[in-house]
């Protein structure tokens, strides 16, 4: 088996490669890392190829041998990078494919986006076959046309192809910062477009947990996954018959709920609530059909997810870095 990973340097491509070298299932097998901007070590079993995935020479040389793709390179709301990653990069890699004599799997990494994230509304809970919605940006147009593109290669030249779509990733104290009110909060939303600047600067002095309603004023229910639990299903997926053309929603067994998760830290961590009103959705993905198909099971629920981030402690080697915006 010799995989190429785009994205390698990425917190799921580490994961990944970690655990595959630890799984007795993938002994022997070969990686091919696809790097750009960051780079990887290289080693017995990681060759690294270094360029850009719009580059046809260097996708086609990363491709070479190669029996499964696993795509998880992308850019959030950068779109002046969309075209060249997001969609030529696709392109290439998929024409690669389908012309490989080698290509068994191709195995793509996509995201909640696709469907809404909390920005849309969804009456039932999300599955496979429920409507795309992108939400306003071009990281979430991306990851529609990504998933559209490998459907198609699959009808138009029978790709074995597999889609993952995951929602807001979590590792190390991702959480904790996700849920803070301070300069480091971790992604969104942006708390001064939800409430006053007195409020955001009384939220930050102290110790509070953030409770966002929903619009119907319950409490926000919003999907997450921890990077542990969405490489145990990658490696569920891959070389797996089950897999071959699927599209899988991978994702916590239940969506959190911030009243929920508001409650526990003030009792865990006595933090006091802070009730904050949005225009947001709840939605649930549903995660039915990787548990029937793959035999996978997510193993972090929200107390995991919050022991693990308000205990983790980073060293002077392991900082904490944004890549991407957005």
């Amino acid at each position: 088996m010799k995989i190429l990973v785009t994205g390698a340097a990425g917190k799921v491509g580490q994961t990944f490669l970690d655990k595959l070298a630890d799984d007795s299932q993938f002994f022997g097998s070969r990686v091919v890392a696809l790097c750009h901007h960051r780079r990887i070590e290289e080693s017995d079993r990681v060759k690294v190829v270094v360029g850009s995935l719009s580059d046809p020479v260097v996708v086609a040389q990363a491709m070479d041998g190669v029996t499964h793709v696993l795509h998880l390179a992308a850019v959030k709301e950068s779109p002046e990078l969309v075209i060249d990653v997001a969609i030529k990069g696709m392109f290439l890699l998929l024409e690669e494919a389908r012309q490989s004599p080698t290509l068994k799997q191709f195995i793509l990494v996509s995201g909640d986006c696709a469907v809404g994230h909390m920005f849309k509304e969804y009456r039932a809970p999300i599955t496979e076959v429920s409507p795309r919605k992108a939400y306003s940006g071009c990281y979430a147009l991306t990851k529609v046309l990504e998933e559209v593109m490998i459907e198609q290669y699959q009808i138009q030249y029978d790709l074995n192809g597999t889609v993952l779509r995951a929602p807001w990733i979590m590792e190390k104290d991702d959480f904790k910062h996700a849920m803070s009110f301070g300069a480091d909060q971790f992604g969104g939303p942006a708390w001064e477009e939800l409430i006053s600047a007195e409020k955001a600067a009384e939220y930050a002095g102290g110790s509070f947990a953030p409770l966002m309603r929903d619009v119907t004023g319950a409490p926000l229910k919003r999907n997450f996954v921890h990077v542990d639990d969405l490489v145990s299903a990658l490696l569920a997926a891959l070389d797996n018959p089950a897999a071959q053309q699927s599209l899988f929603n991978i994702s916590m067994n239940e969506p959190i709920d911030y009243g929920v998760v508001a409650k526990y830290l003030a009792r865990t961590r006595e933090m006091e609530i802070a009730n904050i009103p949005t225009s947001f959705h709840s939605n649930w993905l549903d995660n039915t059909k990787a548990r029937h198909a793959l035999g996978w099971r997510p193993q972090v629920d929200f107390e995991e997810m919050i022991e693990r981030a308000w205990s983790y402690e980073r060293n002077q080697g392991d900082p904490r870095k944004i890549w991407y915006p957005g």
